[in-house]
């Protein structure tokens, strides 16, 4: 399986109808300790973060890394989309690329999300042909699993973790193609 880190990073940005999707910068500093310190953002992801510790934490840009995409709406940050694989935070994940979504509460319920996701998921299928992804989300977190669906997620099985039932799905672009 490729790592994310095999690929150029950072991509071009990604340019949707409405969106820009880029690496981190200076500027969206403020706007990333907005979104990690926010209640209602923080609500399915065991709370939101403590201001103070997010302002300590990040003392100039926020951090590049591979798979991680600031969404832009006419030159500000409105949320960010990540493609990481990681091993440790659900088990059903390990070793698979898997999506992850923040974005403002202010842009929820626009499109934003969706028209993001989607633009993230063909970037990663040009990237890593035939490489499926997967996403997690909290089952009471009604909106998260429609947009899951929306981007041709198909459940592949729920669980308890964090104290929680959990929707785990998974995408392919195979699958996504016909």
């Amino acid at each position: 399986m490729t790592e994310l880190g095999a690929v150029a990073w950072p991509p071009a940005p990604i340019r949707t109808e409405r969106l820009v999707l880029r690496e981190p910068e200076a500027r969206d500093r403020a706007a990333v300790i907005e979104l990690l310190a926010s209640p209602e953002v923080g609500t399915y992801l065991g709370g939101p973060r403590p201001r103070a510790e997010l302002e300590r934490a990040m003392p100039g840009a926020p951090s590049r890394r591979p798979g991680l995409f600031i969404v832009d709406l006419d030159g500000a940050m409105i949320g960010q989309i990540t493609l990481t694989k990681e091993t440790g935070h659900i088990r059903q994940a390990a070793g698979k690329a898997e999506l992850g979504y923040l974005f403002l509460p202010e842009a929820w319920g626009l499109g934003y999300a969706a028209e993001a996701g989607a633009a993230a998921l063909e970037w990663f299928a040009d990237a890593f042909p035939g490489e499926p992804v997967v996403l997690a989300t909290q089952t009471a977190n009604v909106p998260s699993m429609r947009l899951a669906a929306k981007l041709g997620f198909i459940e592949v099985e729920r669980f308890e973790a964090y104290g929680a039932e959990q929707w785990f799905g998974m995408w392919s672009p195979v699958t996504q193609s016909g």
